[in-house]
């Protein structure tokens, strides 16, 4: 597939709401509405496109509470990461889990309503993972950027 500069363009359109229309994409990149139709279609087939989602309002549903935690395993073994990352992905809680390199073994993002919500999802949770040998908290004060759109 040819990835030119207007699929790049209509990328960070749809990026920034993908509920507009493709008369409406037509209009910004003077583009033909098929022309669109099918550049979309090709960048879905291709994979550069994986799946539409609706961003919510975090504060509106009482989930306002962010917090990043670092993980260390008790062992880098194969079985130990398997079981760890597996067990995690189930936790809706998690946002995001990275595994990274450095002091700590893996980076999560959490989301709750409050302080006691996150104790209770430290204690009955993810420390329960057998696996975690420590933990390291941070708590977000101010949300600086916050985007989902990947720049070109």
């Amino acid at each position: 597939m040819i990835f030119d500069d207007i699929d790049k363009k209509l990328l960070t359109f749809l990026q920034t709401d993908s509920k507009q229309t493709n008369k409406e994409l037509s209009n910004k990149l003077n583009l033909s509405v098929t022309a669109v139709y099918e550049r979309i279609k090709k960048l879905e087939k291709d994979g550069f496109i994986n799946k539409y989602v609706a961003l919510i309002d975090k504060d509106r549903i009482d989930k306002s509470f962010v917090a990043f935690c670092h993980i260390k395993l008790i062992q880098h073994t194969q079985d130990y990461v398997v079981k760890f990352e597996k067990e995690v992905a189930n936790l809706p809680e998690v946002l995001e889990c990275y595994h990274v390199s450095g002091e700590y073994d893996y980076l999560l993002k959490v989301i709750v309503k409050d302080m006691m919500a996150f104790r209770e999802f430290l204690v009955k949770k993810l420390t329960s993972i057998n696996h975690i040998g420590s933990t390291h908290s941070m708590f977000v004060i101010n949300e600086v950027k916050h985007t989902t759109v990947i720049g070109f």
